[in-house]
């Protein structure tokens, strides 16, 4: 059985840094993308990156230029650097993965991905 655990989150001041990590177990297949999501409260949970088994990483706007995720050879940990964060980075931020690789779901639709991790808080203090 697939399964994916986060790490890394916590507090962290404006303009700050902090990396997320997603491992990942179970899997005897290759991942075709898997991406990180968030979600503030009261905010449905939007798509931050995701990065593919060929190809180029992608980003939400909000966060281009700021963050970036990367992914080891085995496809066993992911990551997430988050730099010169903000207030409004503050949310609970979720590993998914993607083992089908359906392209007609886009990769911000959370629909795309079968398996999720439980999510890890991080709070950016002005």
């Amino acid at each position: 059985q697939v399964r994916l655990v986060e790490s890394g989150g916590g507090s962290v001041q404006a303009g700050g840094s902090l990396t997320v990590s997603c491992a990942v177990s179970g899997a005897r297949y290759s991942i075709y993308r898997w991406a990180w999501f968030r979600q503030a409260p009261e905010k449905e949970r939007e798509a931050v990156a995701v990065i593919f088994d060929i190809g180029s990483p992608r980003y939400a706007d909000s966060v281009r230029d700021r963050f970036t995720i990367s992914q080891d050879s085995a496809q066993e940990n992911l990551e997430l650097h988050m730099s010169n964060l903000k207030p409004e980075d503050t949310a609970i931020y979720y590993c998914a993965a993607d083992y089908k690789g359906d392209t007609s779901n886009e990769w911000r639709d959370a629909r795309a991905y079968q398996h999720w991790g439980q999510g890890t808080q991080v709070t950016v203090s002005s």
